[in-house]
């Protein structure tokens, strides 16, 4: 029997309850990584090359913003997906983000169904 080769979601929060609660709703369908800082998101995206990556912007070290720049301009993480998962409600901060290169904004607290139907769909439209 073939084993299915699931998809690899990278979360990124310096909050651990976010991390946990992340992981509690993508691992049943999805290969888990997390990172707590920008610089372990930027190590962990190169290692473990994920299909999409979510990303808080609030960090202490380097913000979302600088992380999803650094991945965006690296030939190995320049066409991963990144999904910012914030509780920042600014409009300016949507318009910045999906300039520099994210694929959507989820604003915190958010839905699980809503959360899992996002990251399928950018599965979904990256596998092109």
């Amino acid at each position: 029997m073939d084993e299915v080769k699931k998809h690899r979601i990278l979360v990124v929060d310096d909050e651990n309850s976010n991390i946990m609660a992340l992981s509690h709703i993508l691992s049943p369908e999805y290969t888990v990584y997390a990172a707590k800082s920008g610089a372990g998101a930027l190590s962990a995206a190169e290692k473990y090359q994920p299909d999409l990556i979510l990303l808080d912007i609030i960090m202490p070290d380097l913000d979302g913003f600088e992380v999803l720049a650094a991945l965006k301009s690296s030939d190995k993480t320049k066409d991963i997906p990144v999904v910012f998962l914030t509780s920042m409600i600014d409009p300016q901060d949507a318009t910045k983000g999906l300039s520099l290169g994210a694929v959507d904004y989820i604003i915190k607290p958010f839905s699980r169904g809503r959360l899992l139907k996002r990251v399928e769909m950018h599965l979904h439209l990256n596998r092109g």
